[in-house]
Formats: C-alpha cells, sequence, structure tokens
C-alpha cells in the first residue's frame, strides 16, 4: 500500500484526474451538444473518448514520472518529503515505467488513428511525449521556454478533444464549425495563460534548489521581484479577459454562469493577485500555487454551463 501511494504521488495522480475531467467535459458540454444538433456522429464517440482520455493520462504520468527523475537532485532541496524515486521507486523502474506508459499512449493514439476518423493523433502525441522528455532533460532549466512548453502541452489536454474530431468537423458542413472554434481557443487560452501564471510562481517556489544546480529560470534571471510582476500582468490579462466574457454572456441571460465565474473563478484570480503581492516565502508560493490549481479546476467546471444553455450555445 505504500508503494502505491508513492506511486500514485509520482505520477501525480490529481492531474490526471483533472485531465479526465476536462476532456470529458469539453465533448459532452461543447462538442455533442453542436453534433447532435447536426444529426453528425461524433469521433469520439462511446470507447473512442475513453481511448483518448487513457493515452493523455498516461503520456502525462510518464511525463510526470520523468521529470522526476532528472529533478531528483532539485527536489531534495527542495521538497525533500515528497521524493519517490530513489526512496520508494528504484532508478531504473523510473525509467521503465516511463517509456512503458509513453509507449501505451502512443500505442492508443494510432490505434484511433487507424480504427476510426480520426487522423494525425499519432504523430501529435508522439510529439507530446519528446516535448516532455526534452523539457525535463534541459528546456525547464532554461528561461520562460518551460514554461510556455508546459503551458502548451496543459492547453493541448482540451484542444486535442476538437483534434481529434477535425476530419469530422472539416467534412460535415452542417456542424458549426466556429462556434466549435470558438470554444476551443477560450479554453485553451484560459489553460495556456493559468498554467503559465502557475508555472512561473512554481520557479519561484523552487528558486534555491534551481539555483543550486544550475537552472536559469525566470527568478533567478530576473529576480523575484520582476517574475512576480510577470506574474501578476498575466493575471490581470485573465481577470479582464474574464470579465469581458461574462458582460458577453449575459447579454445571452445567462446568469448563472456569470454567477459562477465571478465566484468560483474572477474572485479567486483577485486574491490570487493580493496574495502573490504579499508572498515571499516559499510556503507562501507554494500556497499560492494551491489556490491557482484550484482556479484551474473551476475554469474546467465552468464547461457545465454550455450544456446547461444548450439551446443558447447553439443559436447564439
Amino acid at each position: 500500500m505504500k508503494h502505491l501511494k508513492a506511486f500514485l504521488q509520482l505520477i501525480r495522480w490529481p492531474n490526471l484526474v483533472f485531465i479526465v475531467i476536462a476532456q470529458g467535459l469539453f465533448q459532452w458540454a461543447v462538442i455533442l451538444p453542436v453534433y447532435e444538433h447536426a444529426q453528425v456522429p461524433a469521433n469520439l464517440a462511446g470507447a473512442n473518448l475513453r481511448w483518448l482520455m487513457l493515452a493523455s493520462v498516461c503520456i502525462a504520468a510518464a511525463g510526470n514520472i520523468i521529470n522526476d527523475y532528472f529533478d531528483l537532485n532539485i527536489d531534495r532541496v527542495n521538497k525533500p518529503e515528497k521524493v519517490v524515486i530513489d526512496k520508494f521507486v528504484r532508478r531504473s523502474w523510473a525509467i521503465i515505467w516511463h517509456l512503458l506508459l509513453s509507449g501505451i499512449g502512443i500505442g492508443i493514439s494510432f490505434y484511433l488513428d487507424t480504427t476510426s476518423s480520426i487522423a494525425l493523433l499519432g504523430w501529435a502525441n508522439t510529439m507530446c511525449v519528446v516535448l516532455l522528455f526534452v523539457y525535463s532533460i534541459t528546456l525547464k532549466k532554461k528561461l520562460l521556454i518551460g514554461n510556455i512548453v508546459i503551458s502548451l502541452l496543459t492547453a493541448w489536454v482540451i484542444l486535442v478533444v476538437p483534434f481529434a474530431e477535425s476530419s469530422q468537423l472539416l467534412r460535415q458542413s452542417a456542424l458549426d464549425v466556429q462556434k466549435i472554434t470558438r470554444l476551443s481557443l477560450l479554453y485553451g487560452a484560459f489553460a495556456f495563460i493559468i498554467s503559465l501564471i502557475r508555472e512561473v510562481v512554481k520557479d519561484i517556489e523552487d528558486i534555491d534548489g534551481d539555483r543550486r544546480y544550475g537552472c536559469k529560470t525566470m527568478p533567478i534571471v530576473w529576480g523575484i521581484q520582476a517574475s512576480k510582476i510577470f506574474t501578476a500582468t498575466w493575471l490581470v490579462m485573465l481577470i479582464t479577459t474574464l470579465i469581458a466574457v461574462q458582460l458577453y454572456v449575459l447579454t445571452f441571460g445567462w446568469w448563472l454562469s456569470a454567477l459562477y465565474c465571478v465566484v468560483a473563478i474572477i474572485i479567486p484570480c483577485l486574491q490570487s493577485l493580493m496574495q502573490l503581492k504579499r508572498a515571499f516565502s516559499p510556503n507562501d508560493f507554494h500556497a499560492l500555487s494551491s489556490r491557482i490549481k484550484l482556479v484551474m479546476l473551476t475554469g474546467i467546471l465552468s464547461m457545465m454551463f454550455f450544456r446547461w444553455y444548450v439551446s443558447d450555445v447553439l443559436f447564439m
């Protein structure tokens, strides 16, 4: 049981649950209403969606393992109590699990390519595996590049769903492609920005270990204060955009949706902004990172309202 708990910690199981929720909700609340209205079958119908989720979970878990493998020395400084590799899981087994899970994720992706109308998913997810590996070896130690890569991959968790449906979207004229495109870009941009904010906050939290092992992350190169200003700028941009979106949806009478977004997303973002201003210690930045992660979850859950207001979504 102790080793199972350690393995689940190694693969960061809560993040994997986020992936399943995000992809499942996006398909159910955003994609399917448009398809059902046009009476067009979805590529990710039935088992195909579950296969996509499994592929995404395996690739993300493999990425988490290889990241911890190469971060072992840094983690012994920044968070020794959370180190799993060499304590509960041997290094050799970490590599084996990384290769196995990556192989399963890529294999499932190519399987979906060959057994359905989905195209190029195998190659796209292979690129994700390569990026995660290169990120773990070198990119995460470089100024901003690693943060951008992880943020793009976080956005891909959402965007892979419409990507898998792209063959139908391009072929079926009855589908409202613009609506799916707008919502895909909206949630993809949200995932990118909130992930970028959190990645910089985590870099500030981990500055001691990163500096000791020669990393060139933003707080090390620019300083903590400049990194806080960078993070605050993105937070303000996110808050401003979210307010604009709520003002737009209120024109359709989406009062419940707007109320949810204000209470569960915008206010926590404002609180994060205030918390960022007061943060100085690693514990402060860890607490801020946890709050931002909660905002990621509430942002994902907001997709439910597109199913709730299904008739307005289809005809707005």
